[in-house]
């Protein structure tokens, strides 16, 4: 990817701009002519329009590198990605144009109360979208980043993102289906990439969740490229397989 990181990560922006789009004309289809969500549409429908191999969960402060893995995957093998920013990153202005209806008082300010409300149905509504994304979707990578996760010892892994801990956990629980083309178990992967934190943030509430990684098995630079050697240009499918086919299908797998 060295050679041509700019480019790839300009394709992986398309890739994410192109989905974000789809989400949000979905989301905005939900929306009634009085600004009521039409919940059952949501749970009926859940984003139909998005077609992917892969789901790729990352921190917002990695989305760089979620656009360059997006790009270098869909250069290199024909896969299109699914990045979960284009969900959770939406979920501020679908909150924004409903709290903005209904939840201000009579002197413009938010009403607390009304805005807990919106925002419990909306993360909720949107963390289950996710989920079914998840399941749809053929495998899911993890960009495991110290943006993402924090190693507080040798065993517990922690995360601060609420979307981060319920897409691992879903990853643990949901149905491992077999592709027709394939006759052994799909395979989860995760990502690993150090990464700065030089960031100069305000201070804020930060909750941390203990996270399960024990699931995951590390796919290493190595890896990739054996990927890359065997399967550039071919279709999404069989570069998928290709990569199954490098190591023991019953296991799991973590890049590092």
């Amino acid at each position: 990817m060295n050679d041509n990181v700019n480019e790839l990560i300009k394709i992986g922006k398309e890739i994410f701009q192109d989905t974000q789009k789809k989400v949000k004309s979905t989301l905005d289809d939900y929306l009634l002519d009085n600004k009521r969500l039409d919940g059952n549409k949501i749970i009926n429908e859940w984003f139909p329009e998005v077609k992917a191999h892969i789901f790729l969960s990352h921190s917002h402060k990695d989305e760089e590198l979620a656009f360059l893995l997006a790009g270098f995957f869909h250069e290199a093998f024909n896969i299109y990605t699914f990045i979960d920013s284009a969900v959770w990153g939406y979920s501020d202005d679908l909150l924004r144009q409903l709290d903005d209806k209904y939840c201000k008082n009579s002197d413009g300010n938010y009403n607390y109360l009304k805005r807990n409300y919106s925002t419990t149905h909306v993360h909720m509504m949107l963390s289950n979208s996710l989920n079914r994304m998840i399941d749809n979707c053929e495998c899911i990578m993890f960009l495991n980043t110290p943006n993402s996760i924090v190693t507080s010892n040798e065993i517990n892994n922690k995360t601060n993102s609420p979307w981060i801990f319920s897409e691992i956990s879903t990853s643990m629980i949901v149905q491992k289906r077999t592709p027709i083309r394939v006759q052994q178990k799909i395979i989860v992967f995760s990502s690993k990439k150090m990464s700065s934190l030089n960031e100069n943030e305000q201070q804020q509430l930060l909750i941390d969740y203990n996270v399960e990684l024990s699931h995951l098995i590390n796919l290493n630079e190595e890896d990739l490229e054996n990927w890359l050697e065997t399967s550039k240009n071919t279709n999404a499918e069989k570069a998928l397989d290709d990569l199954y086919a490098q190591h023991p299908l019953d296991k799991r797998f973590i890049i590092n």
